[in-house]
Parts: structure tokens; sequence; C-alpha cells
């Protein structure tokens, strides 16, 4: 749960503002139907206000709900990562973006490089991995980069490729 000292200033409880902004981004209602379901409570709080805490603390919160989410996913057996790199454009210059997708769909970690050698792939697995421990399978493209930097941290038994294995990932190559 979040600290009380980000909340040392405020004289509303963090419970009544955890609750205010969970009410706006889950069920999607407008700031003056958040302020009206509390209103109905007894909690008199303008839209205005809902929107400054959404602004201040929806980031904490939602990554709050990110690492939870992701400690919960180690305990999974299955839990599987889609590895891919594409190219960005970025001032003019074309590097690589190299990105890890877990079996939900959810983006565990990007990388940018000029490169796309055994070097660049082991540098974004050890980062991957520092991060989010280990996974139970790791599904790649049939990139040569990955099965050499795989072998160097001794988890090539872990790898598959396939035709169409890796499509979670493919798929979500959404534009910045």
């Amino acid at each position: 749960m979040t600290k009380r000292g980000h909340f040392k200033y405020f004289k509303t409880s963090p419970e009544i503002i955890r609750l205010a902004v969970m009410l706006y981004v889950r069920f999607a209602l407008s700031l003056r139907n958040v302020e009206d379901l509390l209103r109905e409570r007894g909690i008199e709080v303008s839209h205005d206000t809902v929107r400054f805490w959404w602004i201040r603390f929806g980031p904490m919160f939602a990554a709050e709900i990110r690492r939870k989410r992701a400690e919960g996913m180690r305990s999974v057996s299955r839990w599987r990562w889609h590895l891919d790199e594409v190219f960005v454009k970025v001032n003019g210059k074309r590097p690589y973006l190299w990105r890890a997708v877990d079996h939900e769909g959810e983006v565990l970690e990007s990388y940018v490089t000029k490169r796309r050698d055994k070097r660049a792939a082991l540098k974004f697995l050890k980062k991957v991995m520092c991060r989010h421990g280990f996974a139970e399978e790791i599904v790649t493209g049939r990139l040569p980069s990955y099965r050499a930097a795989m072998r160097a941290i001794g988890c090539a038994e872990k790898q598959r490729t396939g035709r169409r294995d890796n499509n979670r990932i493919e798929n979500s190559h959404l534009p910045f």
C-alpha cells in the first residue's frame, strides 16, 4: 500500500483519495459522477479536487498495481515472455527498440540500441531478468542473437521459436 508520506499535507484521508481515483479510472465515470457518488456517501469533494487527485496520485497507484501484478505473475507456473525487436525512428535515425511482453500482453521492459547483435540482446535479457526474475518460457523471433545471448546466460532450454509463436508481441507494436 502507498506510504502515508505521499498524503502528508492533505486533509482528506488516503482511503477516500484512493476510492475517488479508482472510481474515476476503473468505472470510467465522469468527474462529476464521482463527485455525486462521494456526496451520497457523505463526502463533500468537488470534481476539480478529484481531477487534481487523479493527476497527482494516478501514476503512483498505477505503478503500485503494476508492481503487485508482476509479483503475482512470478508465482504463476507458466509465466511466459515474448521478446522482439523493431525499427523506430528517433531524431531521423533508425535504432532498434527491444521489447518484452508477458503472456497477457503487459509490456515488461523496453530498451533502445543502435545494433541488433548478441551484446544488445544480452544486455536486454539481463535488464528484464534483473527486474522481473526468471520466466518459465521465453518466446522469441528467429534472430540468432537471442539464441547466443540465452546460451551466455544459461537459459537456452527455455527459449521457444516458431512461426506463429510470437504473435503476442508482433501484434502489440503500437506507435508511440
